[in-house]
């Protein structure tokens, strides 16, 4: 069923345009910091080479490329849908204690020092295609600040900089991994506990449905922005506490979305052959039915994520996002900062921004097409 879904769903021309941009982002967040940097990729200096990137790489920066290349390795394995998860979790808390152990960067980046002489009087060096950090201000010049898209005169900045005098197309490319990050991340906090405590509403039914209904209301008045507004007044600035936040008061929406799915399944024969088995309910849930009802998650699954990606976005708008890394919307906010506005920097993050949201839109759309039986009944019957 999943397999005949895929292959509906990419029958569209919106759905590809959508993953070819989420496939550029995601390319752009793993690779940032190879993409943008103010420092060498490799360079040769009295016939060393060396690789002056890859010293100052954060705990983080190698925790996304090693589960990159994680994800990568377990999609061609010939292994069971939840092998590859186990797999893949048992990976990802390896790699997060491995990285905070043994990667340890210079704590400050001096990043005019790589505009001195010992960095360019080289035998000769590779650059970055963008050779700016997003968070190198460019302090050695005389002028630095808000200049538009090629104003600079001694520099190159394809879409201008920011009012601290940073590179924006640096910034983009970099701010790409936090919109993805939380936008997936969130979206699996919710799903897994929509999944959990809708299965056993629609399994159970009765009082357990009841009760869970109860929950799902509760926590669908929550209002989402203001519960962060609150926790970011109180707590501080963090983007973990924007994905916890974010995934603990959205699941309501796939607890319903499994539970109808369940109550449908719960009285057809193979279930009941497994509950005659005694087998455990655990493997009823999860093994037998959540495969025959996963298909209107990938639908909330994909404006979810786009949800979450808006809520941060909102979030840096109004100055309360991150203040260390590059944000979206913490960009599209110096577009009405000073007394004239900066199209430059509401035309691109705001871009940025609406093409994303647009992308899971589209692919949303496309699975709903795809799992819709009147749709597919209907372009039968056209046949």
């Amino acid at each position: 069923m999943t397999e005949s879904i895929w292959r509906k769903t990419w029958q569209g021309t919106g759905v590809k345009l959508g993953f070819v941009w989420i496939g550029l982002l995601v390319f752009m967040g793993v690779f940032a910091p190879f993409l943008a940097n103010s420092m060498p990729l490799l360079m040769s200096k009295n016939g060393e080479i060396s690789a002056p990137v890859l010293t100052y790489l954060t705990a983080e920066d190698v925790l996304v490329l090693v589960l990159f290349a994680l994800a990568s390795v377990l999609a061609w394995l010939p292994l069971g849908t939840g092998k590859r998860v186990l797999l893949f979790l048992a990976g990802t808390l390896l790699t997060v204690f491995v990285t905070q152990a043994w990667v340890k960067p210079p704590a400050v980046n001096l990043y005019d020092d790589f505009r001195s002489t010992a960095y360019t009087a080289v035998d000769w060096r590779m650059m970055p295609p963008v050779p700016y950090a997003p968070t190198d201000y460019l302090r050695d010049y005389a002028e630095h600040g808000l200049e538009a898209p090629l104003e600079a005169s001694e520099r190159f900045h394809l879409m201008g900089t920011e009012e601290n005098g940073a590179d924006v197309f640096s910034r983009m490319i970099h701010a790409s991994r936090i919109a993805l990050s939380i936008g997936l991340i969130a979206t699996s906090i919710s799903m897994v506990i929509g999944v959990m405590l809708g299965g056993l509403m629609g399994y159970f039914s009765g009082v357990v449905d009841m009760i869970g209904m109860r929950l799902v209301e509760i926590f669908e008045a929550i209002p989402t922005l203001f519960l962060l507004l609150t926790f970011v007044a109180f707590f501080g600035r963090s983007l973990y506490m924007m994905m916890i936040i974010i995934g603990v008061t959205s699941w309501s929406g796939y607890a319903r979305y499994i539970r109808a799915e369940f109550l449908k399944l719960r009285k057809q024969e193979y279930v009941q052959a497994a509950v005659a088995s005694g087998l455990p309910l655990s493997s009823i849930l999860f093994r037998h039915m959540l495969p025959n009802g996963v298909a209107p998650l990938l639908v909330a699954a994909s404006f979810g994520v786009a949800s979450a990606i808006l809520a941060e976005a909102t979030l840096s708008f109004l100055g309360l996002g991150l203040i260390d890394a590059p944000s979206w919307g913490q960009m599209l906010d110096q577009a009405v900062k000073s007394s004239t506005f900066n199209w430059w920097m509401a035309a691109f993050p705001g871009g940025a921004i609406f093409f994303t949201v647009f992308a899971y839109n589209l692919i949303g759309e496309a699975f709903r097409d795809a799992i819709d039986p009147k749709l597919s009944r209907n372009a039968g019957v056209g046949s």
